[in-house]
């Protein structure tokens, strides 16, 4: 347990790490108010975790330290958003389309919510 929690946080640093490199980058060469950093991440988080997902599962490595380090880390660390697309993804390739629309809108009703409620709590 401890090891794969290792390669959870190794893998979560690096992909926090280049989060940072990716608004670092972006915010050189884009200046406006649409938050480009932000969606080339979760764009590119997306793209990754299923990436990494399907050379692990065509290669039968679906449970192994390296799915922890890449997936779970390397991935949670860039972008939550990549695991929020890979469950919708999967709940859609399972005909439960009405829980991936429910889990969409809510994610993003609640969310939104959520932000503004600890904005008006903090005050």
């Amino acid at each position: 347990m401890l090891k794969t929690i290792l390669y959870i946080a190794l893998g979560g640093a690096i992909g926090s790490v280049l989060r940072f490199l990716t608004t670092v980058l972006v915010s050189k060469f884009w200046a406006n108010h649409f938050p480009l950093a932000t969606f080339l991440a979760n764009i590119i988080g997306c793209f990754l975790i299923g990436l990494f997902i399907g050379i692990l599962e065509k290669n039968q490595v679906t449970d192994s330290n390296l799915k922890w380090f890449l997936v779970t880390g390397f991935c949670g660390g860039y972008t939550t958003f990549s695991t929020f697309g890979m469950e919708n993804y999967n709940l859609f390739q399972n005909n439960h389309s009405l829980l991936a629309f429910g889990y969409i809108g809510l994610s993003i009703i609640l969310g939104l919510f959520a932000v503004w409620f600890g904005l008006f709590v903090s005050k």
